[in-house]
């Protein structure tokens, strides 16, 4: 008995990864980990974040183990589909390479939030975590310079204002992975319409709509003071060009954004 359920524990644990959830942090990323965690279709990884493709030690030598990835998850045999949120593979230079090297079929989901509150509000959370003591200005103004310490790699703390720049991480996802398999959505869409967001998503996922769910607000850290005008009006003309590129390329309207209304 106990070899026969040693077997079966294999073979669930070798089930291929289908979906991702990529991005961006601070974006909503929890929040949607925990509703599709009960979706009864869907294996989601034991913990939020497994950080596998981001590891780069594991991909030295031989290459990795996937049955270390695949350890994270234990599905089950309702189960179709197996995904996990790990947001900053959105950000991670060789995470998209590294995913479709494991399965070019993977499906992600990214969630875009307002780079300008998304920085604010990255800053927000290390600083809780007693990760960066210096003001959000000062952070800002030597973003560049304290995160040449990470080098050649991303820095996975200063990124404030570095992880804002979207275009640039779609392009690297869209290199490996065509648009078909890549879901975008506003992180306020999510926030704002959960059960049209997550029908939306259910449809990409090719599993049954998920049914109404309760608002979840996962990871939400509060604010002991709002951004500054002095640093929202420098993240607008740092962001406008950005912003103003993701409207064409993904047809959105961004105007509240660059208002400061989300």
């Amino acid at each position: 008995m106990g070899k026969r359920v040693e077997l079966v524990s294999s073979r669930r644990n070798s089930r291929t990864v289908g979906f991702v959830i990529g991005g961006t942090q601070k974006g909503g990323t929890s929040a949607l980990a925990a509703y599709l965690n009960e979706h009864p279709q869907i294996c989601m990884a034991r913990r939020k974040e497994v950080h596998f493709f981001d590891n780069d030690k594991l991909f030295h030598g031989n290459g990795p183990d996937y049955s270390e990835y695949h350890s994270a998850f234990y599905p089950e045999d309702s189960h179709e589909l197996i995904g996990e949120a790990t947001p900053i593979y959105m950000y991670w230079h060789d995470a998209p390479k590294r995913i479709w090297e494991y399965n070019s079929n993977m499906k992600w989901i990214l969630l875009l939030r307002n780079p300008i509150e998304r920085a604010y509000s990255h800053w927000n959370m290390e600083r809780s975590r007693n990760a960066d003591t210096m003001p959000f200005w000062h952070a800002i103004q030597n973003e560049s310079e304290r995160c040449r310490e990470a080098l050649p790699y991303q820095h996975r703390v200063y990124s404030y204002v570095d992880r804002g720049f979207y275009l640039e991480q779609l392009r690297r996802i869209w290199r490996y992975f065509p648009t078909t398999q890549v879901a975008i959505l506003k992180s306020e869409y999510l926030r704002s319409k959960p059960n049209e967001a997550l029908r939306h998503l259910c449809d990409f996922l090719e599993v049954e709509h998920l049914g109404d769910v309760e608002d979840k607000s996962v990871h939400s850290l509060p604010y002991e003071d709002d951004m500054s005008d002095r640093e929202r009006h420098y993240l607008r003309l740092v962001f406008e060009h950005e912003i103003r590129g993701l409207e064409r390329v993904l047809g959105w309207d961004c105007n509240a954004w660059l208002a400061g209304r989300v």
